[in-house]
């Protein structure tokens, strides 16, 4: 799976998660560019992104992701 089509499967977790239907997500999006996303809707999300692909991310891993960019760098890591 190509990074461009993980970011839209992921920007679809994200408006169910988050409840908006307005998100539009880039590499570049943190969670200071969206008000919903705050520490619960993070484990929220996480727990999306896992199901939704069927990974397992590390704690360490979470960690390390700044943005929507790291973190579909991660997932196309798991997918390979």
């Amino acid at each position: 799976m190509e990074k461009p089509e993980i970011l839209k499967e992921m920007q679809d977790i994200f408006i169910d998660v988050l409840d908006n239907d307005e998100i539009v997500l880039t590499e570049d999006t943190s969670a200071e560019d969206i008000e919903e996303w705050d520490s619960l809707s993070h484990i929220q999300l996480v727990v999306g992104i896992e199901k939704h692909f069927n990974i397992k991310l590390t704690s360490k891993e979470i960690m390390e992701c700044s943005n929507v960019g790291d973190m579909a760098d991660c997932i196309k890591g798991k997918l390979a």
